[in-house]
C-alpha cells in the first residue's frame, strides 16, 4: 500500500468534524505497530459493542411491527 492509500478519503456518511469522520481520516502513518495492533483491538471491541446494539433495535423494532401487525384480520 503506497502512502496515497493510506490517505485516501473514505465515504463513510459522517460530517467534517464529527468523530467518524475524524476517525477514518486520521493519519495512521504516525503510529507505531503496537499503537495500531492495540487500535485494532478497540476498533474490534467497538463493532462487537455496535452490533450488540444494532440486533437490540432490530428485535424491537421487530417486536414492536409483530404487535401492530393486523395481518391476517
Amino acid at each position: 500500500m503506497s502512502d496515497d492509500d493510506s490517505n485516501q478519503d473514505y465515504d463513510t456518511g459522517a460530517e467534517a468534524g464529527s468523530a467518524l469522520h475524524a476517525l477514518t481520516h486520521e493519519d495512521l502513518s504516525i503510529y507505531s505497530v503496537e499503537d495500531l495492533t492495540e487500535r485494532l483491538s478497540y476498533l474490534g471491541a467497538e463493532t462487537e459493542r455496535t452490533r450488540a446494539a444494532l440486533e437490540k433495535k432490530k428485535s424491537g423494532r421487530s417486536a414492536a411491527d409483530s404487535l401492530f401487525s393486523f395481518k391476517g384480520n
